[in-house]
């Protein structure tokens, strides 16, 4: 009895193990990303102060003359509107659709195993019995760790995808803020890096419109 009533207990973690793995992929969206992009300072104060030789000028970033330029962006806008955000995503759902499908394989043939030796388990004699619970249990251990191992690599992915467009828009900011004359481009994310800033300094909008514009560009 005391080993029936252990099954019954794994049975529960192991479907509470697969509602729990469906919610982190089906019920949220996929990758949330909210990180904000490292701030791009374009001078410092001696660059500032001294004139860059125009042999060392690029002049694919011609910068404006105002060195106090500063303005922010919100990280939050920025990558929900940027398309390379949102084309990663539907290739993370594409992933995470096939690795809970792998998951639900598990957690039925699991259950298929339980319903089999509970329809048995009356014609068994008590060595069998025994002997079954304790193989059901292994299986379960098994499921437990194939669990662990698919959403191991969903977290390594999901990590991989944010940080590669992540780069792309820190790049992408340091050129815009070079071509317009930035000083400093400071990002306003919603943890509260920037507890007040003037709407004018907000140029959320055209840098979003910047990174979408070479990355559409890049896709050609």
């Amino acid at each position: 009895m005391k080993n029936s009533l252990q099954l019954v207990i794994n049975v529960a973690l192991a479907i509470a193990v697969a509602v729990l793995f469906y919610l982190h992929f089906a019920a949220k969206p996929a990758a949330p990303v909210r990180k904000p992009v490292a701030a791009v300072q374009t001078t410092d104060s001696t660059s500032a102060a001294t004139p860059a030789p125009a042999e060392e000028a690029d002049n694919t970033l011609v910068a404006a003359a105002d060195t106090e330029k500063v303005a922010y962006v919100e990280s939050g806008k920025l990558l929900d509107g940027y398309q390379g955000m949102k084309d990663a995503r539907k290739a993370f759902e594409g992933k995470a659709r096939r690795w809970e499908a792998q998951n639900q394989t598990l957690v039925r043939g699991f259950q298929t195993a339980v319903q089999q030796y509970q329809q048995k388990a009356e014609g068994m004699t008590q060595e069998q019995r025994a002997a079954t619970e304790q193989q059901l249990q292994q299986r379960q251990m098994q499921v437990a760790q194939e669990q662990e191992k698919i959403q191991r690599q969903a977290q390594e992915e999901e990590g991989k995808m944010t940080q590669q467009v992540l780069e792309r828009i820190n790049k992408q900011i340091e050129k815009y803020g070079k071509a317009n004359g930035y000083r400093l481009i400071l990002i306003a994310a919603p943890s509260g890096t920037i507890a007040y800033g003037r709407k004018d300094l907000d140029i959320t909008n055209p840098v979003l419109k910047h990174l979408n514009d070479e990355y559409r560009g890049a896709k050609k």
